[in-house]
């Protein structure tokens, strides 16, 4: 499997935390050196490894955000 290289431009929020203290958290990532994209995933304590997640665009996380206000919860 090839190296994955991404730099995470800005933490948004940390949604939870697991008991072996991984989070799941909205940053701004540039994957492979990339744009930067809204990345949704969990992250070790060290933010060395992540699990799978969801790379959103900016219109993406627009259309989502519409529908999440839509929501009764």
């Amino acid at each position: 499997m090839a190296d994955i290289k991404y730099d995470i431009i800005k933490h948004i929020a940390e949604l939870s935390e697991s008991p072996k203290g991984w989070t799941k958290e909205l940053n701004l990532v540039s994957w492979n050196g990339r744009d930067p994209k809204y990345d949704l995933r969990d992250w070790a304590p060290d933010k060395a490894k992540m699990g799978k997640g969801v790379t959103l665009t900016e219109a993406d996380l627009t259309n989502l955000k519409a529908a999440l206000e839509k929501l009764e919860l």
